[in-house]
């Protein structure tokens, strides 16, 4: 693959770059102590289920956080690893139009354009929205630094905690996973319309399905009313900007 750079008509002058960085870390730093105390909680439950080397290596390679959980969860509830896999994925399937929404301002080498698009997470790509569908590929790369070393870091602690305390059920922290996955649909997705539309139609699928399919299947089958969202999330022409995707964590 040839490294060939593609200029952006809207990349930055240098010292433009460095300002935009150092700027979004400085908002990065509050959201990374809230991911901090959420990759805790993550070690703590994930170490029962899938070990403690298997959660920091997922924290470190994967660095997910609705994903990771949403893994978790199916392998808790008795699915195998191909439903965890899936949902997973789906999950992470929402950055493929963010990613084509920040596209044009991001300029460089191919590598270049890679390694941004790999600093995407849900907070830095809202954060370094500018309105009108404009982005600050520096800003979000910033406002992303300080999680990654605090989400392994949390990981690890919580596996430590996790081992200790034996049984994370007793303390009522199995809750985290559905208070999780409310708090981004309360916090993000229900304030457009949708938003509501999809969550109701999920909400109908994942009900009819519990009773009668494998655990980790209607959270497969209910992500599928998240694609009602690509028609408007997917649309960079309208100039309007996408959007801002709410939650932790990638």
């Amino acid at each position: 693959m040839s490294d060939s750079s593609t200029p952006s008509p809207h990349e930055p002058p240098p010292h433009a770059h460095r300002d935009s960085l150092r700027a979004g870390m400085r908002a990065g730093i509050p959201f990374a102590t809230a991911a901090f105390v959420l990759a805790i909680s993550f070690g703590v439950l994930a170490e029962p289920v899938i070990g403690g080397v298997a959660a920091i290596v997922m924290s470190g390679a994967v660095f997910a956080g609705s994903s990771q959980f949403a893994a978790v969860a199916v392998l808790g509830g008795g699915g195998g690893a191909l439903a965890a896999s899936v949902a997973g994925l789906l999950l992470n399937l929402r950055y493929v139009p963010m990613g084509i929404a920040i596209a044009p301002w991001v300029g460089g080498s191919r590598r270049r354009r890679a390694l941004t698009g790999q600093t995407m997470i849900d907070f830095s790509w809202a954060a370094a929205s500018r309105g009108e569908g404009r982005f600050d590929p520096s800003f979000m790369i910033g406002a992303t630094i300080p999680s990654y070393p605090v989400w392994v870091i949390g990981t690890v602690l919580g596996v430590a905690a996790g081992g200790a305390i034996g049984n994370p059920e007793a303390l009522g922290l199995d809750a985290l996973f559905p208070a999780f996955f409310l708090a981004l649909l309360v916090a993000g997705e229900l304030r457009s319309r949708d938003g509501r539309i999809a969550a109701a139609i999920g909400a109908v699928i994942a009900f009819a399905l519990i009773p009668v399919a494998p655990a980790g299947v209607p959270v497969i089958a209910a992500t599928a009313a998240a694609l009602i969202g690509l028609r408007r999330r997917g649309t960079s022409d309208t100039g309007e900007a996408p959007p801002a995707a709410a939650g932790g964590e990638r």
